[in-house]
């Protein structure tokens, strides 16, 4: 699955008319799926239909038709001057004897539901005047707001805060990148030629049925020798201060993602757990003799991060390099010295890497992932949400995880997450994109049950369960309609 830019969406939109397929159809298809999804979340509720002049416009009223041919009760407010589509679609439902008022006349109550399609993805550039005050009544109204497409206003501000979005055909980039204007996700096949959709040049996003088959399966004859031996270093002890906890995290993540043996190798005086780990106590950052296939690197490193990162390079493993260990000679080293490396920053880390603000990567984490990977010749984890995997041109984005993984050592945890897989055999690409995924997923599995509070050991237990639920099923993390 692609993640399409707007203008990307819509020259697929027009080669599908070159190909001899009709806009028209398109069009009712979408307001159609829309429909459905407005009855599956809301019943017979009644619907406020606020729609631009464009073509989202005109999904708006093909939707409007539909529920009113449903029975659900209908009120339309609508922009002037539609043409083309839309004002068939326009036509159609005043056939069926439903009244469009302008738009400027919207008003609505708190029994019903507000539809938005104003703009979807045909906005050029920020609300102003008349539909910036007209997205803030919306969303100060504190009724559910489906949209269609997109939010209107996105990926600007004011924007509509839905309930629920449609995205029709694919998924853009402001659907992930602003993920909580746009609520619960739904995608809409609305028809488009698959062909269409098939861009390699695009982004994938991650999903089941691509992660599916790199999930590291065990023959009967498994023993830990066979499924993958990772050694974590990590950890700072002096100065008065001592970081011990970011290891250990890493070293339980590695084994609930399946590791059969992990070393730790840690300050004197760190805590054993995992107690299955063989702990290699050391005083200065070392490289103790132990028979790994992987390596994760600099969790808590302090002052010692730079030190762990280059020793570890002595053992010329694949390696996953995170928090204290990013700095830009010890990635040029790895460079150089052809290792097969994942780096794991935030994107205050990555910001330092590109001389970047971090509040100019969050922005743009798909470019800043994109270009780290090409500066470094590294595979790049950006963390966030969303997540960016990025390794040359080949970009990925993560669709799980939610803010209750806004906690300390969750991203150690991921470091011994995608060092497990590297051990049992898989590239730096597909062990970052799958580990992303399944963290994750354990982190969205926990949140069912509260969404505050969840501590970075319960996602590394949690990792087994989202194992099973990626191999017992194949739905991702939004509806197909």
């Amino acid at each position: 699955m692609r993640l399409f830019t707007p203008e990307a969406m819509r020259e697929a939109d027009q080669k599908a008319v070159e190909m001899g397929y009709p806009s028209l159809l398109l069009m009712e298809w979408a307001g159609m799926k829309a429909a459905r999804v407005y009855q599956e979340l809301f019943g017979h509720r009644p619907a406020v239909v606020l729609a631009g002049k464009g073509n989202n416009g005109g999904d708006g009223l093909v939707l409007a038709r539909h529920l009113h041919l449903a029975g659900v009760p209908v009120r339309v407010f609508a922009a002037e001057g539609q043409g083309g589509d839309a004002l068939l679609a326009r036509r159609a439902l005043e056939a069926h004897g439903l009244e469009i008022r302008p738009l400027e006349e919207a008003i609505w109550n708190r029994e019903e539901v507000l539809v938005d399609a104003l703009f979807g993805t045909g906005l050029k550039g920020p609300l102003e005047s008349f539909h910036a005050g007209l997205v803030e009544r919306m969303n100060a109204s504190g009724l559910p707001i489906l949209a269609l497409d997109l939010p209107s206003g996105l990926p600007f501000t004011p924007h509509a805060q839905a309930t629920a979005t449609v995205a029709f055909a694919a998924f853009k980039t402001p659907h992930l990148l602003h993920r909580e204007a746009c609520g619960r996700l739904f995608l809409a096949d609305i028809g488009l030629p698959k062909v269409l959709l098939e861009r390699e040049d695009l982004p994938e996003i991650a999903t089941p049925e691509g992660l599916l088959p790199l999930l590291p399966k065990r023959p009967l004859t498994a023993h830990k020798g066979s499924v993958g031996r990772v050694g974590v270093l990590g950890g700072y002890r002096g100065e008065g201060l001592r970081y011990a906890g970011a290891p250990v995290l890493s070293a339980l993540g590695a084994y609930r993602m399946g590791a059969g043996l992990v070393h730790l190798v840690a300050p004197e005086g760190s805590p054993l757990e995992p107690l299955e780990a063989v702990f290699h106590p050391v005083q200065v950052p070392a490289l103790p003799s132990m028979r790994v296939e992987a390596l994760a690197v600099g969790m808590g490193g302090g002052p010692w991060g730079r030190e762990w990162a280059l020793k570890a390079l002595e053992a010329r493993l694949p390696t996953v390099l995170d928090a204290d260990a990013l700095h830009l000679e010890v990635l040029e080293a790895y460079r150089k010295a052809g290792v097969p490396t994942v780096l794991t920053p935030h994107a205050g880390e990555a910001g330092r890497l590109l001389g970047m603000s971090p509040e100019e990567v969050a922005k743009d984490p798909l470019r800043a992932a994109q270009t780290l990977a090409e500066r470094t010749g590294l595979t790049v984890v950006l963390k966030g949400n969303p997540t960016v995997v990025a390794q040359g041109s080949r970009l990925s984005v993560n669709p799980t995880g939610n803010p209750a993984l806004a906690t300390g050592g969750t991203g150690d945890v991921l470091s011994g997450v995608i060092a497990a897989l590297l051990a049992a055999g898989l590239s730096p690409f597909d062990a970052a994109r799958l580990g992303v995924y399944l963290h994750g997923l354990a982190g969205d599995l926990l949140a069912q049950e509260r969404d505050v509070g969840l501590l970075a050991r319960e996602v590394a237990e949690a990792l087994p369960k989202a194992r099973r639920a990626l191999s017992e099923s194949s739905i991702p993390p939004w509806r197909t309609v």
